[in-house]
């Protein structure tokens, strides 16, 4: 925590720079609503980027493990995170009725509706991991033939798809508590959560998909075995800072008290996200249908390009996540212009990291591809991919920002629209013509990718700079 001294009304804090990157990685108690915009972003983005690193962290590590398996398996990770993607667009929807409902009630300092909201947000999440858990576990190797997977694929997979989509209660509940801690500014638990989980989750992935020292050698199953095992880990931990005191949001016993009306105002806001990332999410599964038809190393080529890319991209998610609580707890303190300030602020700096990061991938994609992969048709495709992705970095950068806080406001309808027409209308449509029509192959696909988002990135600022999305009320 930074140094500070107390006066008769205020603390006046220790603002060199280690003192606050010390306070932004250890927790922060400031209102996000006054003082520096700029300070406030890296106060709530630092925590929230290293969050995100571990996460593409982890990705990354999955990835270079499971690829020593061969393509077939690799196939089995890429096919079952196509799936996944449904569980993600769930928890991502869930997760954004929480953040916005919070961060808002944080806002307008009113914090016993923030921690009766938290607790009603984790009663939806068990009543839908339990319903999702039912439909995974019945239909897992129907979904793997579904989504293009080859024979030996699907008896390859179909323990691990079981697994992965059985246990989607250990993924729910890490966004879900995580997306709790953001809205109230506590950045820095929900880091430490994703830390331990994504940590546990690398340790123990080679040592089960291998079967190192007692271990049993479990193939790809391993993969899910240890993802669960991590991320039930952070769990638990989640659930005891937030039951713990001394955190800006605290769940007491009397905060359980059963409110139809509230849970219905989290259903209804957070349907609306669930089938904004549904709409997105699915359509990854629609274009993993695409590669499909240029078989397993395409597909494998296509998993390990696009497991790069969120290496890069997930860390700019937290800069993204940042601007949405500014967003909420700004609109809730009644300061509109603030909160519009702390978007383009977080927009420029996105855009211009990820600039950076693309410019890399353009000059390295071959080599950076590698390694994960010396077979040469896998390594080919996969280069393609990361390459032409690539080009479109910056337009990355400035969208995820702003539809992530459109979400903040909770204003989830809007990039709900955008997500159907851009990625629906537009983008898969173009994705099989290209690979098809005219011959492109993969490299069609790829390249709907990248003129898919930056579509999306100029959309949403036009309709951003409108500023409707001032006005919802949470």
């Amino acid at each position: 925590m930074s140094k500070y001294v107390e006066t008769t009304s205020e603390k006046t804090y220790d603002n060199s720079f280690w003192s606050i990157l010390r306070e932004a990685i250890s927790g922060s108690n400031r209102d996000f609503t006054t003082g520096s915009i700029g300070l406030a972003i890296f106060l709530l983005s630092v925590p929230m980027i290293l969050e995100m690193v571990m996460e593409s962290l982890f990705a990354i590590v999955d990835i270079f493990f499971v690829a020593k398996l061969g393509a077939d398996a690799v196939a089995v990770v890429g096919i079952t995170e196509a799936m996944m993607a449904i569980i993600y667009a769930v928890a991502f929807g869930l997760a954004i009725g929480a953040t916005a409902t919070v961060s808002r009630r944080i806002g307008e300092r009113d914090h016993e509706n923030a921690a009766k909201t938290a607790a009603h947000v984790i009663y939806l999440g068990m009543i839908v991991s339990v319903a999702l858990s039912a439909v995974g576990i019945i239909f897992a190797a129907d979904f793997l033939r579904l989504l293009g997977g080859e024979p030996q694929v699907v008896e390859q997979g179909t323990t691990f798809t079981r697994l992965m989509l059985g246990g989607n209660a250990a993924v729910v509940f890490i966004f879900l508590l995580n997306a709790i801690f953001r809205g109230a500014g506590d950045a820095s638990i929900a880091m430490r959560v994703l830390w331990l989980a994504n940590g546990l989750n690398i340790v123990l992935d080679p040592l089960f998909i291998f079967g190192i020292w007692i271990f049993p050698e479990l193939g790809v199953t391993g993969a899910a075995v240890a993802t669960l095992i991590g991320r039930g880990a952070g769990v638990l931990f989640a659930l005891w800072c937030l039951f713990g005191k001394g955190g800006r949001i605290t769940i007491r016993r009397d905060h359980w008290s059963f409110d139809p009306k509230l849970l219905w105002k989290l259903v209804r806001l957070s349907a609306t996200a669930v089938l904004q990332f549904a709409i997105a999410t699915a359509s990854w599964s629609a274009l993993v249908r695409v590669v499909a038809g240029f078989g397993s190393e395409a597909i494998a080529g296509y998993v390990i390009g696009l497991r790069v890319i969120i290496f890069a991209i997930l860390p700019s998610l937290g800069l993204s996540n940042a601007a949405a609580t500014l967003v909420g707890q700004n609109l809730g303190a009644g300061k509109p212009q603030r909160a519009e300030r702390s978007v383009w602020t977080a927009a420029f700096i996105n855009a211009a990291f990820l600039g950076l990061v693309g410019l890399i991938f353009l000059i390295f994609s071959a080599p950076i591809v590698a390694l994960f992969t010396t077979e040469p048709t896998v390594l080919d495709y996969g280069t393609r991919c990361l390459h032409i992705v690539a080009y479109g970095f910056i337009f990355y950068g400035f969208g995820m920002v702003i539809e992530t806080s459109f979400n903040g406001a909770g204003d989830a309808w809007t990039p709900t629209y955008l997500n159907f027409f851009i990625f629906w209308v537009f983008e898969i449509p173009l994705a099989y013509y290209l690979a098809y029509n005219l011959g492109w192959g993969p490299d069609g696909v790829f390249w709907s990718i990248t003129i898919a988002f930056s579509v999306l990135a100029v959309v949403s600022g036009l309709i951003f700079m409108r500023g409707k999305w001032k006005t919802k009320m949470v």
